[in-house]
C-alpha cells in the first residue's frame, strides 16, 4: 500500500482587521447670512452756538440724550453721524430740551402726539 504524501496545507493569510471608513467631516451648507449692511448717515441742524443738541429717533428708542450732536467750528451747525440699517427711520432733534423736526427734511410723518417726525430713508 502506498501512502500518499500529504498535500501541503494551504496557507491562510490572516484577514486584516476591517478598518471603518474614515468619517466624512460634516460640512455645513454654504449659507450666506443676509445681514443688512448699515450705512453711515450724517444728521445736521442749525441751532444757537453753545446749545445742547441731540438726535433721537426710531434707531435709538427715542432717547433724547442718546446721541449728542457736535458743533465743531462753533458756528451753530450741529452734526452727528450714525450707522443705520436699510429702511425708513423717523427722528427729531432735541435742542436745549425742546423737540423739533428737521427743517431741512421734506419727508415728515405725523406721530401719536399730533406733531411731526422727520423721516430719513436708508437704502
Amino acid at each position: 500500500m502506498k501512502i500518499k504524501a500529504k498535500e501541503p496545507s494551504k496557507k491562510m493569510t490572516p484577514a486584516l482587521p476591517v478598518q471603518p471608513a474614515p468619517k466624512a467631516k460634516a460640512v455645513a451648507p454654504a449659507v450666506k447670512k443676509t445681514v443688512p449692511q448699515t450705512q453711515r448717515v450724517t444728521f445736521s441742524v442749525r441751532a444757537e452756538a453753545g446749545s445742547k443738541v441731540f438726535v433721537a429717533g426710531s434707531f435709538n428708542n427715542w432717547d433724547p440724550t442718546a446721541k449728542e450732536m457736535s458743533d465743531k467750528k462753533g458756528e451753530g451747525v450741529y452734526t452727528a453721524t450714525l450707522s443705520l440699517p436699510p429702511g425708513a427711520h423717523q427722528y427729531k432733534f432735541v435742542v436745549d430740551g425742546t423737540w423739533c423736526a428737521d427743517p431741512e427734511c421734506a419727508d415728515w410723518v405725523q406721530n401719536e402726539h399730533g406733531t411731526l417726525n422727520s423721516v430719513k430713508h436708508v437704502s
